[in-house]
C-alpha cells in the first residue's frame, strides 16, 4: 500500500462514514479494484474508523461528557447499593439509592445493552468479515441491501421514543443490527438508523444514537485488533 493510496482510502472514509452508504463497502472496493494491499487485515479500516470515531466525539461532545459523568455516577451509586445489601444482611438499616433515574443514565444502560451483541457478533465474525472483503460480489450486494433499508426507512411513520420510552429489547435488536452491519456494504449508521425507527424511536434521537453507540464498538475491535500488531507486517 502507497502512501497515495492510504490518503485516498482517508478521503473515502471521511467522505462517507457520515452518510448511510457504507465507508467499509467504499473502501473494500477500492482495495479490490485498484489491488490495495494492507498487509493488516481489518486493522487499517479499524484505524480509519477511529479516526472518525474523533469527529463523532467533537460533534457530540456536550452528550458524551455528560454519559461519561452519569457512568461513573452509576458506579457510585451501584457500589453505595452494594454496601446497604451487604450491611442489611448484617441486621443493619440504610436506604437503596435509585441508578437509573434520568434520559442520560437510561442512555448510559442502553448503548451497553447494545454493545454486548455488537461486541459478540463483531469477535465471532471478524475472520468473514476479511474475507468478505476480499470478495467484490459480498460488498456489491450488500449495498443494495443498504439501499432497501434506506428505502424502507424513509417510509417509517415517525416514531416518538426517546431514551425514557425506549425499551433495553430495543437497544438489544439494535445492537444485533449493528454486529451484522460489520459486513463491507452494509451501511453501519444506515442499519442502526432503520433499526430504531423500525422499533420506534424519534428521528433525531435515532441519528446521535446511532453515533454515539458506535463509540465502544469501535474502540472495543480496535483494541482487539491492535493486541496482534506486532505480529502483523506493517509496511513503511
Amino acid at each position: 500500500m502507497s502512501l497515495l493510496q492510504a490518503i485516498l482510502m482517508g478521503i473515502i472514509q471521511g467522505l462517507t462514514e457520515f452518510l448511510p452508504v457504507s465507508s467499509s463497502g467504499h473502501l473494500a472496493l477500492f482495495k479490490i479494484l485498484f489491488n490495495v494491499n494492507t498487509d493488516t487485515g481489518l486493522l487499517f479500516d479499524i484505524m480509519l474508523h477511529v479516526g472518525t470515531l474523533l469527529a463523532v466525539c467533537i460533534v457530540y461532545y456536550k452528550d458524551i461528557i455528560r454519559l461519561v459523568i452519569e457512568f461513573i455516577g452509576m458506579l457510585i451509586d451501584g457500589g453505595y447499593n452494594l454496601v446497604t445489601w451487604m450491611q442489611k444482611r448484617r441486621g443493619k438499616d440504610g436506604a437503596y439509592r435509585h441508578v437509573i433515574y434520568n434520559s442520560y443514565r437510561k442512555m448510559v444502560m442502553l448503548v451497553i445493552v447494545s454493545t454486548i451483541p455488537t461486541g459478540i457478533i463483531g469477535y465471532v465474525g471478524a475472520d468473514l468479515v476479511t474475507a468478505a472483503s476480499e470478495v467484490l460480489i459480498v460488498p456489491g450486494i450488500c449495498l443494495i441491501i443498504t439501499a432497501a433499508l434506506l428505502f424502507v426507512c424513509d417510509r417509517i411513520p415517525e416514531g416518538h421514543k426517546k431514551p425514557k420510552q425506549t425499551s433495553y429489547a430495543n437497544a438489544f435488536i439494535i445492537g444485533i443490527c449493528q454486529g451484522v452491519a460489520t459486513l463491507p456494504g452494509l451501511s453501519r449508521s444506515g442499519t442502526t438508523i432503520t433499526a430504531c425507527v423500525l422499533n420506534g424511536l424519534d428521528r433525531r434521537f435515532a441519528v446521535k444514537y446511532s453515533f454515539i453507540m458506535s463509540i465502544p464498538a469501535i474502540l472495543g475491535a480496535a483494541v482487539l485488533e491492535l493486541k496482534d500488531i506486532g505480529t502483523e507486517v506493517i509496511s513503511g
